[in-house]
């Protein structure tokens, strides 16, 4: 529930952000948020993808993409709250919630996997299930991001000429 709730405000704090730098470290922590939520699932396979794809590559790229904008009139970009406060309250607030659920919560005895949780989190089964099952899926999206790149580069190009 902490993970959700975290998930929700870091989206809010997303798309409420007038820097767009402010705005993409919001996105990284909902990144972390969602992995949070992955792992209460155990799903540790997707948990980790999430954090090296996601938070780590895509972010980079973002980053990257905003740098090379060069917003400029950084007047109008400045925040009115302080988001490092706002950011340390947040993270304050969550973790004495959850030093409260910690010590308040009673075991509920269900903290045992299914029979077939570790033959299904391996990468072996998600490797079969994805070129098996969803081959054509899996082979529209990679044509859909040849597209998306070869038509960066198009872009890019128009603009050095």
């Amino acid at each position: 529930m902490l993970f959700a709730i975290g998930a929700i405000a870091s989206a809010i704090f997303t798309i409420t952000r007038r820097n767009p730098v402010s705005a993409a470290m919001s996105l990284v922590g909902h990144f972390f948020m969602l992995t949070g939520l992955y792992l209460t699932l155990s799903a540790e396979f997707v948990a980790a993808v999430q954090v090296l794809v996601y938070a780590g590559a895509i972010m980079v790229l973002v980053i990257f993409v905003i740098m090379l904008l060069n917003l400029g009139n950084e007047e109008q970009l400045t925040e009115r709250v302080n988001m490092r406060k706002t950011f340390g309250a947040l993270l304050g607030t969550l973790l004495a919630a959850q030093i409260i659920f910690m010590v308040t919560v009673k075991p509920t005895g269900m903290n045992e996997l299914s029979k077939q949780a570790a033959a299904i989190g391996t990468t072996e089964s998600i490797g079969q299930t994805l070129f098996t099952s969803y081959l054509f899926p899996f082979e529209a999206v990679s044509l859909l991001l040849l597209a998306a790149l070869i038509g960066a580069v198009i872009l890019a190009k128009r603009q050095l000429q």
